[in-house]
């Protein structure tokens, strides 16, 4: 049985519509150009490459993102590593867009939705954006206040980073 601790469950497929007393993360970045750039970084985003690529650590019940996979996330060092339990809310395969939301579960240090998305333009330049709602969950990630927002933030871009290397764009 899902036990995800938001109510809003799928919202990041709106991303101009973000549930409000949340804290907003929107993140898009080049990452290359073309039909080969694009399935590259999809096949890292949705295969968990991207994340692993960061140094995060990904348990999940498939290879590939699909709704309903659970996964854990370990964040962080030694014992300051953080185990982020999470379940894909929602998939995206089209030609020009593809990519996965996941939805915090119980135990999450955060409540909230996380979406990463890869596309292509019509002159081929190929994007890779991150839109997240998010709030504290947790005694230590309300104690962090503005912290995490911006650890959210540097995460998204060495996201970004990692698929960037992994298309081969410099940068």
């Amino acid at each position: 049985m899902t036990t995800f601790n938001y109510p809003e469950v799928g919202a990041t497929r709106e991303p101009d519509r973000l549930p409000e007393d949340y804290h907003h993360l929107r993140h898009r970045e080049l990452i290359g150009h073309g039909r080969d750039a694009l399935e590259a970084a999809g096949a890292a985003v949705t295969s968990w490459r991207m994340h692993r690529g960061t140094g995060a650590t990904v348990e999940a019940d498939a290879e590939t993102a699909a709704p309903g996979v659970r996964l854990v996330v370990g964040l962080g060092l030694g014992r300051l590593r953080f185990r982020a339990p999470a379940e894909v809310v929602w998939t995206v395969a089209e030609p020009d867009r593809i990519g996965f939301a996941y939805g915090t579960l119980a135990g999450h240090p955060e409540r909230g939705e996380e979406s990463f998305i890869v596309t292509m333009d019509a002159d081929k330049a190929v994007w890779f954006t991150v839109t997240a709602f998010s709030r504290p969950a947790c005694w230590y990630t309300r104690l962090a206040g503005p912290v995490v927002p911006l650890l959210q933030r540097l995460y998204a871009r060495q996201l970004g980073l990692v698929l960037r290397r992994t298309v081969s764009l410099p940068g």
